[in-house]
């Protein structure tokens, strides 16, 4: 029947999906179920993750009915916002309503950094002032230091009218080149609706050091867990190492 994957997709996310699509090699399908919150939050924040994360069984279990063999959870702050153990918490509750092994953004992300080395980072995204803050938090909780991170520094008001998760691949590319951090090992690029996995060789020859996005990560990650290659050669030092 050939080898499946599984996305639960934020709502809203029109990233995530065409991402993966973009990897997928002969003989592998995606298969993505659509996740959202029962109740209204204007922004993102620890209430509306919670909204979120509490169908989290049940939009599993309805996904597991397609029987892939790894589901990828697509909503990066919805796995560090808590930290690192609630991250593992959300992956034991999608490995317990399945019989899929489980890829949070997050933990992704951490392991790409120990795969590349790294020591220090530095951080770029398209967040607003509350989502950075958690993320700190994470990091801080990890062995990784921070140098610095860049994100959506507007008020908030202005903000909403135009989130920075829905720039242009070459916009995204100026902002990483503009705010990476000199002595950092790694750049990361957190955020699966951001279209930073576009363009991550692009800006990889900008910072001139290894970059990882939160889809790339995800990708490389799900792909490892399946033991097989993600389809093209492209997508960063990363992907490189995962087709060597």
């Amino acid at each position: 029947m050939g080898t499946r994957i599984g996305l639960l997709v934020p709502a809203g996310n029109t990233t995530f999906e065409p991402d993966f699509m973009s990897m997928l090699p002969k003989g592998v399908t995606l298969h993505a179920h659509r996740i959202y919150s029962q109740e209204q939050h204007p922004i993102e924040s620890q209430a509306s993750f919670d909204a979120v994360n509490a169908g989290l069984p049940e939009f599993t279990r309805v996904l597991a009915r397609a029987e892939p063999s790894v589901i990828a959870y697509g909503i990066t702050t919805g796995s560090f916002y808590r930290g690192p153990a609630y991250a593992a918490e959300l992956k034991q509750v999608i490995e317990g309503n399945s019989n899929a092994k489980a890829v949070l953004p997050s933990l992704a992300l951490l392991e790409a950094l120990e795969i590349l080395k790294a020591r220090t980072v530095s951080i770029v995204t398209p967040y607003p002032e509350w989502n950075n803050v958690v993320l700190l938090r994470f990091m801080e909780q990890t062995p990784f230091q921070v140098l610095n991170l860049a994100g959506d520094d507007r008020p908030l008001a202005v903000a909403q009218k135009s989130w920075l998760w829905h720039q242009e691949p070459a916009a995204i590319v100026e902002f990483a080149r503009k705010h990476c951090h000199p002595e950092a090992d790694v750049l990361l690029c957190p955020c699966t609706a951001w279209r930073s996995f576009e363009v991550v060789d692009e800006i990889e020859r900008s910072v001139g050091k290894p970059v990882v996005t939160a889809n790339q990560a995800t990708i490389w990650k799900t792909f490892k867990l399946l033991g097989l290659p993600p389809k093209a050669a492209r997508g960063g030092s990363l992907l490189l190492c995962a087709t060597q």
